[in-house]
C-alpha cells in the first residue's frame, strides 16, 4: 500500500476527476431532460459545456472542470501503470490496465477541450467533424470502424456492469451507498446504452464512408427522441445520465482502491452477498 502522503494524494486526484465528470454528466442530463418538454435542444458533452461560457462563474467551471479532467487521466495512468486496482500481468489484466490508460487518454482531450472553452473558444469539431479528418487519413475507413467497435463495447461493458453489478466490488458499502444502488444500475445502464448508440453511428459512417452519419451524445439523443414516445425516452435517458452523474460522485467519495485504501475495506459487493 502506498504511504500516507500518496495514499492521500491519490485520493483526492481520483476525487477530482470523478467529480469533474459527475458535473459533466449532470449538465448533458440536465439539458435532455428540459429538451424533451420542448425547453432548448439535447447537447453532447461538448456542447453541453458550451452553455457554461456565458454563465456567471462559467470560465471558473469550466477550468475545474478541466482540472478536474486531467486528474482524471493522471488517476487512470496511475492505476494502469503500478495496478494499484490488482487487476494483474495476465491477458485479462493487461487488457484491463490497457483499457484505463486508454480512457485516460480520452479525458485528458477532452479536458483539453474544455480549457479552450474556458479560454473563449468554439466547442470544437464535433463528431461528424473529426470523422471526415479521421477519414482523410490512411486506412481512414478502417479506424473510424476500429472506433465504432471501441464504442460498442466500452458501452456493453457499462451497460454490463450496471445489470450484474460488477461496479460494487469497487464500492465501499455505507448507508448512503446501499441507498442509492438501483440509481447507480440505472445510470450505467443508460450510459452504456447510448455509447452504444454512438459507436453504431460510426459504425454506420465507416460502412458508407459518410462522415455526416457519425454522432456523438447528442446525436444519440436526438435519436431517442426520434422514436415511438420519443419524449418520454429522451426524458428516460436525460434521468439515466443524472443517475450516472450520480454514480460518477460515489465513486469519487466511495471508491475502494485495495493498493490505496487497503484489504481490509467492506464493498457494496459483499454486503449484497451477505
Amino acid at each position: 500500500m502506498a504511504d500516507g502522503k500518496t495514499h492521500e494524494g491519490l485520493k483526492w486526484i481520483m476525487r477530482a476527476g470523478y467529480g469533474a465528470r459527475g458535473v459533466i454528466y449532470v449538465i448533458v442530463g440536465t439539458l435532455a431532460v428540459f429538451a424533451a418538454f420542448g425547453q432548448g435542444q439535447a447537447q453532447g458533452t461538448s456542447g453541453a459545456l458550451a452553455t457554461l461560457q456565458n454563465e456567471p462563474m462559467g470560465l471558473t467551471a469550466l477550468w475545474a472542470i478541466a482540472i478536474g479532467l486531467w486528474a482524471y487521466m493522471i488517476w487512470r495512468l496511475t492505476a494502469a501503470t503500478l495496478d494499484l486496482e490488482d487487476h494483474g500481468t495476465d491477458a485479462k489484466g493487461a487488457f484491463a490496465r490497457t483499457g484505463q490508460a486508454t480512457t485516460g487518454l480520452i479525458h485528458g482531450a477532452i479536458g483539453l477541450s474544455v480549457a479552450g472553452l474556458a479560454l473563449g473558444g468554439g466547442s470544437g469539431g464535433g463528431a461528424e467533424d473529426w470523422t471526415a479528418h479521421v477519414m482523410q487519413m490512411p486506412m481512414g475507413r478502417a479506424l473510424v470502424g476500429l472506433a465504432a467497435i471501441l464504442f460498442i463495447g466500452a458501452g456493453a461493458y457499462y451497460a454490463k456492469k450496471g445489470l450484474t453489478g460488477d461496479y460494487k466490488e469497487h464500492l465501499r458499502t455505507a448507508p448512503f451507498t446501499r441507498k442509492v444502488d438501483p440509481v447507480l444500475t440505472f445510470g450505467l445502464v443508460v450510459h452504456g446504452a447510448i455509447i452504444v448508440l454512438v459507436g453504431v453511428s460510426l459504425g454506420f459512417a465507416a460502412l458508407n464512408a459518410s462522415p455526416d452519419q457519425a454522432g456523438g451524445i447528442g446525436q444519440a439523443l436526438d435519436t431517442l427522441r426520434g422514436v415511438a414516445w420519443g419524449r418520454f425516452v429522451l426524458a428516460g435517458a436525460g434521468l439515466g445520465l443524472i443517475s450516472f452523474a450520480i454514480y460518477n460522485f460515489v465513486e469519487a467519495a466511495y471508491r475502494v482502491v485495495p493498493r490505496v485504501t487497503g484489504q481490509d475495506v467492506k464493498t457494496l459487493a459483499e454486503k449484497a452477498t451477505a
